[in-house]
């Protein structure tokens, strides 16, 4: 039996900020809530996250009108503090976000399995703005 790969899309950003600083603010929940959304109608009303191999993290997101909410859950596979995350999103799909430090910057890059509901381009879109509005977050603070 085989079964068939999901296509991967690869996102980036390099923060001016220490890994250290991106790290806290990338897995806190206090911080999450602020910066965890890719438009300004959408937001993250509360984040759980058990930051260890095993643990699980739910961020319950919601378009501000209340017209629609999902929780964004997993199970990290993978921890290495200030490096790497591993993990696997409650339907299946594959993610892992690595942490480089380059002097005073940080480069996130992240690899995501697809779904199959909307276009690449599109969760790419989706992915990469809120990688935006998080670099935004943490350069401002």
């Amino acid at each position: 039996m085989t079964t068939a790969t999901k296509p991967t899309i690869t996102i980036g950003t390099t923060i001016n900020a220490p890994v250290e600083k991106v790290w806290a603010y990338y897995n806190t929940p206090e911080h999450i809530v602020n910066w965890n959304n890719a438009s300004d109608d959408w937001h993250t009303p509360s984040s759980k996250n058990d930051l260890k191999v095993g643990g699980r993290f739910v961020h319950h997101m919601a378009a501000k009108d209340g017209s629609f909410s999902f929780d964004f859950s997993g199970t990290y596979e993978k921890v290495e503090a200030n490096k790497l995350l591993e993990y696997v999103l409650d339907d299946t799909r594959r993610v892992t976000a690595t942490f480089e430090k380059q002097g005073n910057e940080t480069v996130i890059t992240t690899v995501f399995e697809a779904e199959g509901t909307h276009s690449l381009e599109m969760q790419e879109a989706g992915w990469q703005a809120i990688l935006n509005n998080f670099k935004k977050y943490v350069e401002a603070h």
